[in-house]
């Protein structure tokens, strides 16, 4: 199993990105997806995660309200919207995976993608 990350850019402050996560392999495992982000010299930060179904959604607190994580299971894919982006939004961007439930803890997802890099000026 394997997820593929793209979509990063560079983009200017109070401007849009989408993010795209796409799963290959046998993913039934694998309900739950998220993103994380890590800026230079941070901690690995939760930004959103989805259930299988897209009825549940986490988003850490320093993106709710402006960016949107959304799938479409037929295509494989976990998106996410990001709107209205800031400098402190700038970091790889990466996917990951797991059973269950949605986690803001990095250490309980087991797939990682490689990551998309989004750098956002002022």
């Amino acid at each position: 199993v394997q997820l593929q990350a793209s979509g990063g850019g560079l983009v200017q402050t109070g401007g849009s990105l989408r993010l795209a996560c796409v799963m290959s392999g046998r993913t039934v495992k694998y309900a739950v997806v998220a993103w994380f982000r890590r800026a230079p010299e941070k901690e690995r930060e939760f930004v959103a995660g989805i259930s299988w179904s897209g009825g549940l959604s986490n988003y850490g607190d320093s993106v709710k309200g402006r960016f949107t994580i959304s799938r479409d299971n037929v295509k494989r894919t976990i998106y996410l919207q990001m709107s209205s982006l800031k400098p402190e939004d700038t970091g790889v961007y990466y996917c990951a995976a797991r059973d269950l439930r949605i986690s803001s803890s990095a250490y309980e997802y087991d797939l990682w993608g490689q990551g998309t890099l989004v750098t956002v000026s002022s």
